[in-house]
Parts: C-alpha cells; sequence; structure tokens
C-alpha cells in the first residue's frame, strides 16, 4: 500500500462489540478484517486495501487518520498552525502517530513509519 504524505489515510470506527461489527460491515459492504489482538480489527474493502480499523475502545465518532512522511514535523506544523495535542506521539505495531484537534476542535490523528 503506498501512503501520501499529509493525505487522508485511514478511519478508525468505534466498535464496542467487535465481532457484531465486524459481521455488519461483512455483511453490508464485503469487507475483510485482520485482527491486530482481542480489541482491535484493521478493515481491508472489497479489493482488500487496508483503509481503516474498528476499535473496541475506539472514539465516540470517526478518527480520521492523515499518514505523515515525518510524524515530529507534521506534529510541530499542527502546533504551529494552530492545533492542539491531545496524545503526544507514540509507537505501535507498524509506526507512531499522535492526535491533535483542529481549532474547530474535530480530533484527528497523524501516522509514519518509526
Amino acid at each position: 500500500m503506498s501512503h501520501r504524505h499529509h493525505a487522508i489515510d485511514y478511519v478508525e470506527l468505534s466498535a464496542p462489540q467487535l465481532d457484531t461489527a465486524r459481521a455488519f460491515y461483512r455483511t453490508a459492504f464485503g469487507w475483510g478484517f485482520n485482527d491486530y489482538g482481542p480489541g482491535y480489527a484493521s478493515i481491508q474493502g472489497p479489493d482488500g486495501a487496508e483503509a481503516g480499523g474498528l476499535a473496541l475502545d475506539g472514539p465516540s465518532t470517526p478518527l480520521v487518520i492523515l499518514y505523515s512522511d515525518d510524524v515530529d514535523a507534521s506534529r510541530q506544523a499542527v502546533v504551529e498552525a494552530g492545533g492542539t495535542v491531545v496524545r503526544e506521539p507514540y509507537e505501535f505495531p507498524g509506526g507512531r502517530r499522535f492526535h491533535f484537534t483542529d481549532p474547530a476542535g474535530n480530533e484527528l490523528a497523524v501516522w509514519g513509519p518509526c
């Protein structure tokens, strides 16, 4: 999968009942899933490309995630533009990520390589 710098890359959805959510999206849209543990499954669209995730303890609204070639530089750009970092960069299997709110209060995240 190729990622484009600062493009919308991924969307996470809350799934308090992960099995129910998987069944719904599989039946309604033909999505597949890759489990990354008991509380998280990546979403694979009909073409097999990973496009998002279902999180057992996910946000109450969909979380839009941008890709960055340089997570630290993107964090700095967010702060300089008037955004507020609400979760500092952290590592996860596959990369690093941070969360921020824009001036309107929308929470987004940015991820990239370690």
